[in-house]
């Protein structure tokens, strides 16, 4: 079984990072930290060391100075639930899930989950079932349908469903084939640019300016990541896109945020001069939307030469599913759900559908059922936000990292050349590789209970210089 150190090196260095970096860090605190089948805690742990380690790394480019990275697991376990802990007000969140959202039974006996938080996908699952929106009325439709049957109609008319497979399962398909040959994150050089000046700041990416064009978790986290060590991140969404809005409170600490109407010719042209002042593009869209919109990697890099951009999706950017839409919750089908059935109850995880998670971690259905942990895409991994407060604390050898007393010295060393395209394994493929070891281990303990913790809420940060744009951004 590896440690969270040997997971971190894994990590560091499937990315290209130098292995003598990690002596600076140190790991401590012991799991189980929450009751999984799966090191979600060593997980957590060693994902957030990581980026604390690379915002260490670009800071003594910047600045010649070395810095300590200490994570501990319990930290790092709050950090990646930190939307539970989010108070507006000091109330909590509203419940999580949709009523109809959830695991139900197919006619051949096999279990789907449906993920409807969203009213044009919960509108397309009951097209496809010819039922109303209500659980009963679900399930009886469902007797109709064989599980796989539905998971394709369902993608096929802009729903998001998936049905539950084990890893054997999963990993026999096409797709699961395709995701295997890839590394962890992939980095590819895909157009020429003269090297750029570190512009002046106190923070390891103060200056650097980030579009994020993402939504609900996984692309929202990556930019909330490149905020907390500095980045001006501008959040740009569609006028007419629904959203969480207390999951966009909660990743979207320390950003800036407006509307632009890529569907239009007036909102692209909005977006290309974005695009032209910044240094690195978010998305967390499949591969091809935001293609056919003007805004490939390459695309981006014609019109700012030497630009990131990084692309996030459920499946990968590779095989039969690069298309298709996903969250987190049904890329647990692929395998960890029914891994998670088998270790809290010793039977087939198809038998787990009384488990289904809300705001708490935990829905338990006629009182059955064994908590089920949420897992993160490790290649976005959540770090301490704006109070800076949890999770990383990423030392000097005399100040604390998020000092502001800092100057920022050889602030004319090269950052950037060439334009980058950086893209993630998908999320079972990344997850699979960083939790390699998944037995049980034992009889989970009870979970700690964090006390609640106010988080900054709807409060920017007042450190982003002007991004000018036209007058309807």
């Amino acid at each position: 079984m590896q440690s969270p150190r040997e997971i971190l090196s894994d990590i560091w260095t499937s990315a290209g990072g130098d292995p003598s970096a990690l002596d600076a860090v140190t790991l401590t605190g012991e799991a189980p930290q929450l009751p999984s089948s799966f090191r979600v805690a060593a997980a957590a742990q060693a994902s957030i060391a990581a980026t604390g380690l690379a915002a260490a790394q670009v800071w003594k480019l910047r600045s010649g100075q070395s810095q300590d990275v200490a994570v501990d697991m319990r930290h790092a376990v709050v950090e990646c639930r930190s939307e539970r802990y989010l108070r507006v007000d000091g109330r909590p969140p509203p419940p999580t899930w949709d009523a109809i959202a959830g695991i139900y039974k197919t006619r051949d006996q096999r279990f789907v989950r449906l993920h409807t938080n969203f009213r044009h996908h919960r509108d397309a699952v009951c097209t496809v079932l010819n039922c109303k929106p209500e659980r009963d009325d679900v399930q009886a439709a469902l007797m109709q349908w064989d599980a796989e049957a539905l998971e394709t109609a369902a993608y096929a008319a802009g729903g998001v469903v998936a049905m539950m497979r084990s890893h054997e399962e999963w990993s026999a398909l096409p797709h699961a084939k395709a995701l295997a040959e890839l590394p962890l994150v992939s980095i590819e050089k895909i157009g020429e640019a003269a090297p750029k000046p570190w512009p002046k700041g106190d923070r390891p990416l103060a200056g650097l300016r980030v579009l994020d064009l993402s939504r609900v978790i996984a692309g929202p986290v990556a930019g909330r990541t490149l905020a907390v060590h500095g980045a001006d991140v501008l959040l740009i969404s569609g006028p007419d896109l629904p959203a969480i809005p207390w999951l966009t409170i909660d990743t979207g600490r320390g950003k800036l945020s407006s509307f632009v109407e890529l569907k239009s010719e007036q909102g692209r042209d909005v977006f290309r001069g974005l695009l032209a002042q910044a240094d690195i593009v978010s998305q967390g869209y499949r591969p091809k939307s935001i293609a056919a919109l003007g805004f490939s990697p390459e695309d981006a890099a014609k019109i700012n030469p030497g630009i990131i951009s990084v692309s996030l999706s459920a499946y990968g950017h590779v095989g039969p599913w690069a298309e298709r839409r996903g969250f987190d919750s049904l890329v647990q089908s692929t395998g960890f759900n029914h891994a998670e059935g088998q270790a809290a109850k010793g039977i087939a995880g198809a038998n787990a559908r009384s488990r289904h998670r809300l705001s708490d971690g935990v829905r338990r259905n006629d009182g059955e059922g064994a908590p089920v942990a949420r897992r993160r895409q490790l290649a976005c991994p959540r770090v301490a936000g704006a109070d800076r407060t949890l999770a990383v604390e990423s030392r000097p050898r005399r100040r604390r990292f998020y000092n502001r007393g800092f100057e920022g010295r050889n602030s004319d060393a090269l950052y950037r050349g060439n334009s980058i395209r950086l893209r993630s394994a998908a999320i079972g493929q990344a997850l699979g590789r960083a939790v390699i070891d998944t037995g049980v281990l034992g009889a989970p303990g009870n979970a700690a209970r964090q006390p609640s913790a106010a988080m900054a809420g709807a409060d920017v940060i007042g450190r982003c210089r002007t991004w000018r744009a036209g007058p309807n951004l």
